[in-house]
């Protein structure tokens, strides 16, 4: 089966939660059957395309399914030549109106047209697939006019392997003793900011946020004030070259977010062996359990509570981090392969 598994803008986003998604995808689609293209054009550049529309035979790649990431201008042209062509069309509803708002400047003024827009744009789908249960129920209140099935984003287990060998060099390079909360990703309000830096002036540990930041004219005011001028214990590292890095120089990973379609990245915690500490969200109650294999955390309170416990209990921390390997260990890419493989040939031979 040839499959198109397309993320528009890929190399901007490139950072971001939905790439590492689509790239984990490429690579669970590997040891199957399935052949996958990454870009929705004839021929492999701009001048193989012109070839192709040249000779009659169109700008899109023949492919006997098409799966888009995103929702833009591309995404939107690949998804009306999937409906002109009757192409099975996945589209994976990754972004939804509650997990963008609060990550960039004057975003929320769009809130109720970004919702209108994806309610049209998942209802052209054959099929849509959610990253979680709780995705999907919110998808079915917009409502959209197709299926919804659920798929884990799962978590690429081998890109982690021989993450304690950057614990020293890591905590050299950022100055790091004693016991670290951390957290990893891009820097967004939505993603905790203000919690984790008011917790940091609540508790005597370093906090440490290994990720990207912008302070332009689209950054949100929280996060020009939080980065500008964070409290003494808490270091913004800016990108870091190696994710394992991250992973390794702290100790109890924190991820205080407002919401989440999924969460790969407290996956990616939880297959380093990490204590870890969530944000009390139907999300997070779907796929982990609290007390077994992480901590889950409402208010402030309750944070400043699961921090001194950690801190100060390194079996706990043992514990909790061997049950969340466990965990994380049912999220592999040989599942998301295969359910995803199965989801496309039962596409296909529907048509």
């Amino acid at each position: 089966m040839r499959a198109l598994n397309y993320l528009e803008l890929a190399g901007p986003l490139e950072r971001s939660g939905i790439a590492t998604a689509a790239r984990q995808q490429h690579a669970a689609l590997a040891p199957t059957d399935v052949a996958v293209r990454t870009r929705p054009w004839a021929g492999d550049g701009p001048l193989d395309t012109a070839v192709s529309l040249a000779r009659g035979d169109g700008v899109f790649a023949d492919v006997d399914l098409a799966h888009c990431h995103l929702f833009g201008p591309g995404s939107v042209a690949v998804a009306r030549h999937a409906r002109r062509t009757d192409t099975p069309l996945v589209l994976h509803a990754h972004t939804l109106r509650e997990n963008t708002m609060g990550s960039w400047r004057g975003v929320e003024l769009l809130a109720d047209p970004l919702e209108r827009y994806l309610r049209w744009f998942y209802s052209l789908a054959d099929l849509v697939i959610a990253p979680s249960r709780y995705a999907k129920e919110r998808l079915e209140t917009y409502p959209i006019d197709a299926p919804v099935d659920v798929l884990t984003n799962g978590v690429d287990l081998d890109s982690l392997d021989g993450v304690d060998e950057y614990r020293d060099p890591y905590r050299e390079r950022f100055d790091l003793e004693g016991t670290v909360v951390f957290t990893v990703g891009n820097v967004f309000e939505r993603k905790g900011l203000t919690t984790f830096c008011e917790l940091a002036g609540r508790t005597d540990y370093e906090f440490v946020w290994f990720g990207p930041y912008d302070t332009g004219p689209h950054a949100s005011e929280s996060v020009k004030r939080w980065v500008n001028d964070p409290p003494e214990s808490v270091t913004f590292t800016g990108w870091v070259d190696d994710k394992r890095g991250a992973f390794g120089a702290g100790d109890i990973f924190i991820f205080p977010t407002k919401s989440e379609t999924q969460g790969l990245v407290a996956l990616e915690a939880m297959a380093c062996g990490k204590a870890c500490i969530l944000s009390d969200l139907p999300v997070f109650r779907e796929y982990f359990t609290d007390g077994e294999d992480c901590l889950l955390c409402a208010d402030e309170a309750e944070y400043v509570d699961a921090i001194e416990r950690l801190a100060a209990d390194p079996e706990l921390r043992a514990e909790l981090g061997a049950n969340a390997r466990e965990t994380a260990r049912e999220h592999s890419l040989d599942r998301v392969g295969e359910e995803l493989a199965g989801i496309y040939h039962d596409l296909v031979g529907a048509t």
